[in-house]
This record gives structure tokens, sequence and C-alpha cells, in this order.
């Protein structure tokens, strides 16, 4: 995908939006807390990060686990947040 089809598949999504401040913000992502701090669903938020993980931008630290699985920003993820940082919220 070309840098112009990943932004445009994350901001496609609120979700995957919802996702991306959770990234900046914390070195472990958990569905359950960012659900809880952004007020949707566990599921909806769990949807999120499988999908981030399927695209590389984070990674499973407990895959062998079916619950309360942990996950955490990959270098792909630090690069697609510099992306979005550069084209969309630089202030210059």
């Amino acid at each position: 995908m070309s840098d112009e089809e990943i932004i445009s598949w994350v901001l496609g999504v609120d979700r995957r939006i919802v996702i991306l401040g959770s990234m900046k913000n914390h070195p472990i992502l958990k569905a359950s807390d960012i659900a809880q701090e952004t007020n949707r669903s566990t599921q909806n938020i769990s949807r999120a990060l499988k999908e981030f993980n399927e695209k590389g931008f984070i990674m499973c630290l407990n895959p062998e686990k079916t619950t309360w699985k942990r996950y955490t920003i990959t270098a792909a993820g630090r690069e697609l947040l510099q992306k979005l940082d550069d084209v969309y919220f630089d202030p210059n």
C-alpha cells in the first residue's frame, strides 16, 4: 500500500483513529483500557487492534492468549504516526 492508501485506511474508520491516539500515549495497548478511556465497546477496540496487528503497525505481546491481549507499537507503527503527524498535525 502507498502512504496515501495507508493514511486513507486509517482515517476511514473512527476506531482506527482512536487506536492512533492510544499508540501515541501508551507503550502497551489493551482493548479494555482503550475502551474504558474512550467510552467505546471492548469489541470495537479489539477489532481495531486486530486490524493494526494484521497490517504490522502493532505487535501482540501474548498471542497465545485468547483474551486480555497486550499490544505494542512496531517500527512500522512509529513511522505511520510520524507520517500522520507530518501531514495532518504539523502546525507549519
